[in-house]
């Protein structure tokens, strides 16, 4: 379509203020007018039209209070991240002395959304749930204030791609009317096929839109080598237990959520070990430590209000270690079986038992066990292992393997989980040989590097069911082994073969 507009001036062309279309001869009248108008409304509404719209919050006041009070907090001027991310508690405190933390109960949204740092002196670094839409409204905030660009979000979870060649539209248009770039963040990039990934591709090499794409897989699988080569990938590290002590600590704070700070009825008190168990707990996922939090509150708060029975609730609370445990309300393990870690724990649990470390073959299935890999899976490279390490060093190393594959076809999970414990420790203790593996792959390599027609089958070791194959010398020769009492002197390889030993043989060999 941007073609056809630059070709003819009968073709529609889109306002990049109000997204109506006009013919091309009119479109600069119009926008004398739209930009006017838009100055004009501009005096009670802080919403530029070529912005998204805003949220609409459903919270109450008190609680859009103190929404309104975190997100216009101001980081600390230290260079380390992870200081300007915290902040002194009788700050925090003078600033949310008007608020009870009672509010928990009454907000729409979860603390994690509440708390997300709006400034890159805020940010902090992590993995799922720790950073990568965190970052994106960082930028979105930073190019709206300085007006740089126009930024738009779109989520791969839920749009089409005709929902990305609109965006595309308008970001032509407004960078040909108004020289104004468009920042396209695509949240879970991942999702979209690669067909759909491909969409981008002309339009980034050319400028039209500068890509922000996040995601929890490795871009490595995920995302097109076509569109990959036009982006620099930045990898966000998992945040590190005092990291998130210091977000905890954080929210707790600005909540006013502390053993010192007393609320307009009562006091919400939580002990130091529950914080300290939650960032271990967490996983380095500030998203789950948040609402672990938030859930621990408002069930404790609950049960004070039911205790109270519609009375005064003056009751002090106090938040404990087996509180915040059952706000976290699921395994605090990371673990994909689709995705990278899948691989990642296989491969650390196959080298552990070719190292012949038990226990870290241990850890490393539990850490797939547990996170809920296919015992399956599992038992299959049991059964590869067997012969690509063990090999004949232990004959009766495949036959356990098989064996532990049976028995967790047969009973399942948890149940065989002890099976193949027991499977991996006699891996992890066997003796180990690769000659098998290595001899078998140099077959593969000669094969694959011989130059002309493979050598036919000798003669002599050809079957001769027929008249013809016999008169023809098939199996003429032929020393029939069981008829001798000794070796038996008689070449099995084709001539251009004889001499050759695949168990100390290299492709490079002559």
């Amino acid at each position: 379509m941007a073609n056809k507009m630059t070709t003819t001036t009968l073709d529609a062309v889109q306002c990049p203020v109000c997204f109506n279309d006009f013919e091309a001869a009119a479109i600069n009248g119009h926008l004398d007018v739209c930009l006017l108008k838009s100055v004009t409304d501009s005096s009670t509404s802080t919403t530029h039209d070529s912005e998204p719209p805003p949220k609409k919050s459903r919270i109450s006041a008190e609680t859009e209070a103190l929404a309104a009070a975190v997100n216009t907090r101001v980081g600390s001027s230290s260079s380390s991240s992870m200081a300007a991310g915290t902040e002194s508690e009788a700050s925090v405190s003078d600033k949310h002395a008007n608020v009870s933390p009672r509010t928990l109960l009454t907000m729409d949204k979860p603390l994690a959304e509440i708390m997300r740092p709006n400034t890159l002196e805020e940010f902090l670094w992590g993995p799922p749930g720790c950073g990568k839409t965190t970052l994106a409204h960082i930028i979105a905030s930073t190019s709206k204030r300085k007006g740089t660009a126009r930024f738009v979000s779109l989520s791969a979870t839920s749009a089409s791609t005709n929902n990305v060649r609109d965006v595309i539209k308008q970001a032509q248009n407004e960078l040909r009317l108004c020289k104004r770039k468009t920042i396209l963040f695509i949240d879970e990039i991942h999702r979209f096929n690669k067909s759909q990934q491909d969409t981008f591709l002309p339009h980034v090499e050319c400028g039209t839109i500068i890509l922000i794409g996040a995601t929890t897989e490795n871009p490595s699988f995920q995302v097109n080598a076509a569109l990959l080569s036009r982006c620099r990938v930045l990898v966000l590290e998992k945040l590190s237990v005092e990291a998130m002590g210091s977000i905890l600590d954080r929210a707790v704070s600005t909540l006013g959520i502390t053993n010192l700070v007393s609320c307009s009825k009562a006091a919400i008190f939580i002990d130091q070990k529950a914080l300290d168990t939650l960032a271990y707990l967490c996983d380095g996922d500030a998203r789950v430590g948040l609402n672990s939090l938030q859930l621990a509150v408002q069930a404790q708060v609950n049960l004070a209000r039911t205790a109270c029975s519609g009375q005064d609730d003056s009751q002090d609370i106090l938040i404990k270690e087996e509180h915040v445990k059952e706000g976290l309300q699921r395994s605090h393990i990371l673990y994909d079986k689709a995705g990278e870690e899948h691989f990642n724990c296989i491969s650390a649990f196959h080298k552990s038992m070719r190292g012949s470390d038990e226990n870290a073959s241990l850890y490393w299935l539990g850490r797939m066990l547990e996170g809920g890999e296919d015992p399956l899976y599992v038992a299959r490279r049991l059964v590869r292992f067997a012969s690509e390490d063990v090999g004949m060093a232990d004959p009766s190393a495949l036959p356990q393997a098989v064996s532990a594959f049976q028995a967790c076809h047969f009973i399942g999970m948890p149940e065989c989980e002890v099976i193949l414990a027991q499977c991996a420790v006699y891996m992890a203790r066997a003796p180990k040989s690769v000659d098998v593996y290595k001899a078998y792959a140099n077959v593969k390599a000669c094969l694959r590097n011989h130059k002309g027609p493979l050598p036919p089958v000798p003669l002599h070791l050809r079957n001769a069911p027929t008249r013809l194959m016999k008169q023809l010398g098939y199996a003429k020769g032929y020393k029939y082994n069981p008829a001798f009492s000794g070796p038996v002197e008689q070449e099995y390889l084709p001539v251009e073969l004889q001499g050759i030993n695949f168990f100390n043989w290299t492709p490079a060999d002559p």
